[in-house]
């Protein structure tokens, strides 16, 4: 009991055995909103076929069955303690919170448009259903841990970032083939190095990335029946700020988090390599530009930015000053800053001419 407690005193609990949210930074995955007529005045017919066939997929639920826990679940964890459980437990609340932010999103849409627009209004359901049964398989998994989330607290507290329908495409799209890479890979390491499967959820994400990668099938569909996404100068540093942002997001937090993959038996850094890699590849196949991720320069830069929110860390958990920690914590900004900057403006990859062929 002594043990369990030690475990169980570093993380911030709002009550016994619920965990306080993590503390809102650029980093943490955000809840998002729309504008609801916006979408709802959209013209599907340029790619309808498509939309219906991957709504058939939707009502099929292939993973209608897949969540239950089974008996290895039920036994003791307490042998993944001290850094690892920390991390293990960050690792289970980030995931949860951002399939958590997704069910909230779809579920909303599916509400607002069923009556404007049923096809697309089934189609937010139907992720929304997925969304949900993956939040709800991750939080019973944090209840191993002897802590959950309050998921109803995180509906009323977290804030709400606003992003026009074209934005809310772009994010959701890479958001979800992102984490269809992120867990394909995790399991194909998994399957050959079973000895590193340190707790049973892993078993589940070969069919859990299949979910991922069919949300994002989706709103590919939804950006090609709307020409304007995906075509023009604007729409071209549109893609290419949003695949920075999901990219620079992914690899400073996991980076941020390398003992995690350590126990894992993956170097976080050739992990975030691979994934942004095949994200890229795949985000090519629909957006008119990918980025340069062979180029030195791309990951050199984003190192800068892993060094500078160590620095800024240091300076959140230091006993100064509030107001000196905001003067302390102003230059590291402005390096992250110009670092992404220039990422910004490396010369990206014209893909729109392989659009169509066989790959």
């Amino acid at each position: 009991m002594v043990d369990t407690l030690k475990k169980q005193a570093e993380f911030t609990e709002m009550r016994p055995g619920v965990k306080a949210p993590a503390a809102e930074t650029l980093l943490t995955p955000r809840f998002y909103t729309t504008d609801f007529d916006e979408m709802a005045r959209m013209d599907l017919s340029p790619n309808e076929d498509e939309l219906r066939a991957i709504l058939a997929e939707f009502r099929a639920d292939y993973n209608k069955t897949h969540f239950v826990r089974d008996e290895e679940f039920a036994q003791s964890w307490d042998h993944i303690d001290g850094d690892t459980r920390r991390l293990f437990v960050e690792f289970l609340e980030r995931s949860c919170t951002a399939e958590f932010s997704g069910f909230l999103l779809y579920k909303e849409l599916g509400r607002r448009l069923k009556n404007t627009k049923p096809l697309l209004a089934e189609c937010f359901t139907l992720m929304s259903r997925d969304e949900a049964r993956h939040a709800g398989f991750l939080n019973k998994a944090m209840s191993d841990f002897n802590l959950s989330l309050d998921l109803g607290f995180l509906t009323k507290s977290r804030k709400y970032t606003f992003f026009k329908p074209k934005y809310i495409f772009y994010a959701t799209y890479l958001s979800e083939k992102i984490g269809y890479w992120r867990y394909i890979t995790i399991y194909r390491h998994l399957e050959a190095h079973p000895e590193c499967r340190i707790y049973p959820i892993f078993r589940f994400f070969k069919s859990w990335c299949q979910d991922e990668n069919r949300h994002g099938d989706f709103f590919d569909a939804v950006m090609r029946a709307q020409p304007h996404v995906l075509t023009g100068w604007q729409s071209r540093l549109w893609c290419r700020f949003f695949l920075l942002s999901v990219f620079a997001t992914m690899y400073c937090n996991d980076v941020q988090r390398a003992d995690f993959y350590a126990a894992l038996g993956l170097d976080a850094r050739e992990y975030d390599k691979h994934v942004i890699q095949k994200t890229n590849e795949t985000a090519g196949r629909v957006f008119p530009i990918v980025l340069n991720v062979d180029s030195p320069e791309f990951y050199e830069r984003l190192e800068t930015c892993t060094q500078t929110n160590a620095k800024l860390d240091a300076i959140v958990s230091s006993s100064v000053p509030g107001w000196l920690k905001s003067l302390q914590k102003l230059p590291l900004y402005a390096s992250n800053g110009w670092q992404l900057a220039k990422l910004f403006l490396m010369k990206p990859i014209n893909v729109s001419a392989q659009h169509g062929a066989v790959r």
